[in-house]
C-alpha cells in the first residue's frame, strides 16, 4: 500500500521544503506547486490524498484553487481533504475558508508537527465515526436507499433507474458519516462540529449550516433529501425510502 500523498501548494519554497521534509520525516509522499495554476495541474496529475494550500498565492489564490477543485473541474477528486495555510489570522478568513469547501485552516508562522498532526486528523476522517456501530467486519453503513461505503468512501444513493454517486469532501463526508452513524437521532451543531472538524476552535453554526447546504444541494441533484432540520435544535438523517 503506497503512503499517502500531500500536495504543497505556496509560493515560499522555504515553506516548501520545510513542509516537504517534515511530511517526508512522517511517511507521506509530497508534490509541489508554486502558484495557483501548478496547483490545479499537480492535483489532476498526481490525485493527492490532501492539499496543503496557501492562501495567497499568484495568478490565481488559494481561494479560486478550492473553488474549482470542490466543481470537480480541475481533473481532481473533489473530495480531496484541502488543509488551508495563511499569513492572514482574522476568523472571517478562516471562516471563509471552511464556508468555502476547506477543511481545516491554519495560520504562518505553523508549527511543522502541529500540521502533520492536523493532517493526519484529516486522513482518519475515513475511519468509523464514534458513534457507528457496524457489524464485526463491516465496513459499510446503509439506511434506505443510502449507502457509504467506509472502505472506498463511495456514497451510493438508489434511485428509482439506477444506483448514482454523490461525491462530498472530507468535512461534508464527516458530517454525513456521523448522521448515518445514529439514523433518526438528532445532533446538534455543537456535537457536528465535534465529530466532522479536526479542531472545531474556528467553526461557527453558520460553518455547519453551509456544510449541510451543500451536502444538501449535492442530493438534491439526483433527487434525494436524506437530511432534516430539527428548528431550534439541530440536523438528522431521515427516511431515506
Amino acid at each position: 500500500m503506497r503512503m499517502p500523498r500531500v500536495l504543497i501548494v505556496d509560493d515560499d519554497p522555504a515553506i516548501r521544503e520545510v513542509l516537504r521534509i517534515a511530511l517526508t520525516r512522517a511517511g507521506f509522499e509530497t508534490a509541489e506547486a508554486s502558484d495557483g495554476a501548478s496547483a490545479l495541474r499537480q492535483a489532476a496529475a498526481t490525485q493527492p490524498d490532501l492539499i496543503v494550500l496557501d492562501v495567497m498565492l499568484p495568478e490565481m489564490d488559494g481561494t479560486d484553487v478550492c473553488r474549482a477543485l470542490r466543481r470537480g473541474s480541475a481533473g481532481a477528486g473533489p473530495g480531496v481533504p484541502i488543509l488551508f495555510l495563511s499569513s492572514r489570522d482574522d476568523e472571517v478568513d478562516r471562516i471563509v475558508g471552511l464556508e468555502i469547501g476547506g477543511d481545516d485552516y491554519m495560520s504562518k508562522p505553523f508549527s511543522p508537527r502541529e500540521l502533520v498532526a492536523r493532517i493526519r486528523a484529516l486522513l482518519r476522517r475515513t475511519g468509523p465515526a464514534r458513534d457507528e456501530t457496524p457489524p464485526a467486519g463491516a465496513a459499510i453503513l446503509s439506511h434506505g436507499r443510502l449507502r457509504l461505503d467506509l472502505e472506498s468512501l463511495r456514497i451510493i444513493w438508489a434511485g428509482d433507474s439506477c444506483a448514482q454517486e454523490v461525491v462530498l469532501s472530507a468535512t461534508e463526508l464527516g458530517i454525513l458519516r456521523t448522521l448515518m452513524g445514529r439514523p433518526g437521532r438528532v445532533f446538534s451543531r455543537d456535537e457536528l462540529m465535534d465529530r466532522a472538524y479536526a479542531t472545531s476552535r474556528v467553526v461557527s453554526d453558520r460553518t455547519i449550516d453551509s456544510h449541510i447546504r451543500r451536502v444538501r444541494a449535492k442530493f438534491a441533484a439526483i433527487g434525494a433529501a436524506p437530511i432534516e432540520t430539527l428548528p431550534g435544535f439541530g440536523y438528522r438523517l431521515g427516511r431515506c425510502d
